[in-house]
C-alpha cells in the first residue's frame, strides 16, 4: 500500500511536470505566434500598401490620358468651329461675287454707251446718272474697281492679255485696260485684261 502511494506521488509529480512542459511549451508556441503575428500582419501592410500605391499610380494616369484627351478635343472642336466661320463667310462672299458679276458686265456695256459719240445731251446725262447709280450701289456692298492704267503688273490682279515695247511706259507697266478689274473686299471677283509695256 505504501508503495501505491509512493507511485502515485510519483505520477503526480510527473504529471506536474509534463504540464508544466506542455505549459511551457504552449507559451513557446504562443510567443512564437505572437511574435510572427505582427511580421505577417506587417507583411500585409506592405503588400496592400504597394497594391494601393500601384492602383493611385494608375488612376493617375488615366486622370492625365483623360485630361489629355479632353484638352485634344476642346482644341480639335475650336479648330473645327474657326474653320466652320471661316467656310461660312467665304460661302457668302463667293454667293455675293456670283450675284453681282452679272451686273458689272451691264456697267461695262453702260461705260460703252457713254464713250459713243451721241447728240443727244439729255441720253447721254441720263446714262451718266445710271452709271453714277450703279457705281454707288457697288460701292456699298464693297465693289470696288481694281486699278490698272500706268500700274504695275501683279498677276493677283491683273490678267495680261499682251505684251508691248513702249517707250512712253515704265518695267512692266500696264499701258492699256481692255477690261477694268474688281474687288470685293480682298476678293478678286474679276482680273482687270490688261497689255503689259517692257515686260
Amino acid at each position: 500500500m505504501g508503495k501505491d502511494k509512493k507511485v502515485s506521488k510519483e505520477e503526480k509529480n510527473d504529471k506536474k511536470n509534463n504540464t508544466a512542459q506542455a505549459e511551457t511549451q504552449e507559451e513557446a508556441v504562443d510567443a512564437q505566434t505572437d511574435s510572427t503575428q505582427p511580421e505577417e500582419a506587417a507583411a500585409e501592410a506592405e503588400t496592400e500598401l504597394d497594391s494601393l500605391t500601384a492602383k493611385i499610380k494608375e488612376l493617375e494616369e488615366q486622370v492625365a490620358q483623360l485630361k489629355d484627351k479632353e484638352l485634344r478635343q476642346f482644341a480639335e472642336f475650336d479648330n473645327f468651329r474657326k474653320r466652320t466661320q471661316r467656310e461660312k463667310a467665304e460661302t457668302y462672299k463667293n454667293a455675293a461675287a456670283d450675284c453681282i458679276l452679272p451686273f458689272i458686265t451691264v456697267l461695262d456695256n453702260l461705260e460703252r454707251a457713254l464713250e459713243a459719240s451721241v447728240e443727244d445731251n439729255d441720253f447721254k446725262s441720263g446714262i451718266e446718272m445710271i452709271v453714277k447709280q450703279f457705281r454707288e450701289v457697288l460701292a456699298k456692298q464693297d465693289v470696288h474697281e481694281i486699278e490698272a492704267l500706268n500700274q504695275v503688273f501683279d498677276p493677283l490682279v491683273h490678267n495680261a492679255v499682251n505684251q508691248v515695247e513702249d517707250e512712253n511706259f515704265g518695267e512692266n507697266t500696264i499701258c492699256q485696260v481692255f477690261q477694268k478689274g474688281y474687288k470685293m473686299g480682298d476678293k478678286v471677283i474679276r482680273h482687270a485684261m490688261v497689255v503689259v509695256a517692257n515686260p
